[in-house]
């Protein structure tokens, strides 16, 4: 199996330097100039814009001091071969690419908004140009020091003694891609992507145990619950490889239409132990979630690796999905040290940022790991899958994020308003697993 190239560019050590201003004749000590908390707005090329605190550092006016090295990571954006070649495209008149640059808002006071407006106040903004080329073979510094934020000198302009500092690394990524060639209730095949190429890898196996629920939509009893859904994922020898299977009901909340998070359907994803026996690797929980005023549904999950030794269930995801448009299902422990940025050394991932992987009991999990992108219920959905190389020694540990991504994808539907019918698809299996 050959990997896809893909970069990660990370974001750190972030420090504000506003100087205190010096006191008037007779007072007291100096002010700074802010007493609120202050925030940055980090974006790179076309990709979402990531919020993150910015700390303040005092400093009396016409200090000079270093910039700060708290290993501390701020943001982190993945980008994929083709995202490298659309920002490092030679410009043309109706497009402004041609380097990758990074923006950085900073604004103080508190983050979030009012009534659709920004409730920050801008100090400034920067920019720095990022130069990419042979990041997908190497790793680089790319900036490390203060910046000037805000005008220099005009009327409403943020003074130029404001500073920003950051470190910015680029370093290699590559991942593994996996894509389904249909949805996964139609029991497609997975198919290896490297560039234009596609190549037969897997072939999934849906069941399903019992479809009362999509006979039945009256309201209470039995009939509002999804049970018994699973994908059985095999290698092209047609041994099963991995199984993701429903193991609690997906059940509408009493007087409602809806699977709450008080109440979540779950699936175990499990791997061959041999005989023909399973053996649990992770737990998969999903519900839905209900939007806030203007805002739509999502599908909300919770990811548990399940260790081997380990009496607890390890933690390593939990976020949402837009139902109505869809969205990504994502592990990533990039952000999860402590001081997973430095200027000369490669991001760590102990929960401690100590480097120490003793007793650390997700051993090589660390960094990005997997990403499974799902499209909006009721919308054809074909995932396609992610997978970082470090993550991946043989097939079967691929099948089984593929069985992930399919159980994300089919919770979906789980999922679903009870008051709107399922998919055909997902109704015709019965007589199959009869025969």
């Amino acid at each position: 199996m050959d990997p896809c190239p893909f970069v990660r560019v990370l974001v750190g050590n972030l420090a504000l330097r506003m100087p205190v201003a010096p006191p008037a004749a007779g007072a007291g000590a100096g002010v700074h100039p802010s007493t609120s908390p202050c925030y940055c707005k980090i974006r790179l090329g076309k990709m979402p814009a990531q919020t993150v605190p910015a700390p303040l550092v005092l400093s009396d006016a016409g200090e000079q001091q270093a910039a700060p090295a708290s290993g501390a990571l701020a943001a982190a954006f993945h980008l994929s071969k083709a995202d490298l070649e659309w920002l490092n495209a030679k410009p043309s008149l109706f497009s402004s690419r041609g380097e990758a640059r990074l923006k950085v808002a900073v604004y103080a006071g508190r983050k979030g908004s009012t009534c659709g407006v920004s409730s920050g106040r801008l100090l400034g903004k920067a920019t720095i140009p990022l130069d990419l080329k042979g990041a997908e073979s190497k790793p680089a510094v790319l900036h490390s020091g203060w910046i000037c934020v805000g005008k220099r000198g005009g009327k409403g302009g943020s003074p130029a003694s404001t500073e920003l500092s950051l470190t910015v690394r680029a370093e290699p990524d590559p991942r593994f891609v996996f894509e389904f060639d249909g949805e996964p209730e139609c029991s497609p095949q997975v198919l290896q992507v490297r560039g234009s190429m596609k190549q037969p890898m897997f072939t999934c196996k849906f069941g399903c145990r019992s479809n009362s629920d999509l006979r039945r939509q009256e309201s209470g009893g039995s009939g509002k619950e999804r049970k018994g859904w699973s994908v059985t994922v095999h290698d092209l020898s047609g041994s099963p490889v991995a199984l993701a299977s429903m193991v609690t009901p997906f059940v509408a909340s009493p007087g409602t239409d809806r699977v709450s998070r008080s109440n979540p359907g779950a699936w175990l994803i499990m791997r061959p132990a041999g005989d023909g026996a399973w053996e649990p690797w992770a737990r998969l929980e999903c519900w839905r979630e209900r939007g806030g005023a203007g805002s739509a549904d999502s599908l909300g999950y919770h990811f548990d690796l399940l260790v081997p030794g380990v009496d607890h269930a390890v933690p390593l995801a939990e976020s949402s999905i837009p139902a109505s448009k869809g969205g990504k299902f994502a592990i990533d422990l990039t952000a999860s040290a402590q001081q997973p940025l430095s200027r000369g050394g490669t991001p760590g991932c102990s929960p401690r940022g100590s480097g120490d992987f003793t007793n650390w009991p997700l051993g090589n999990y660390r960094g990005f790991v997997m990403s499974a992108a799902v499209q909006g219920e009721g919308k054809c959905s074909k995932p396609t899958v992610e997978v970082g190389v470090s993550h991946i020694g043989c097939a079967e540990d691929a099948a089984a994020y593929v069985a992930l991504a399919a159980a994300v994808d089919l919770s979906m539907d789980a999922c679903r308003l009870f008051s709107h019918r399922l998919r055909k698809e997902l109704s015709h299996y019965q007589s199959d697993l009869l025969r």
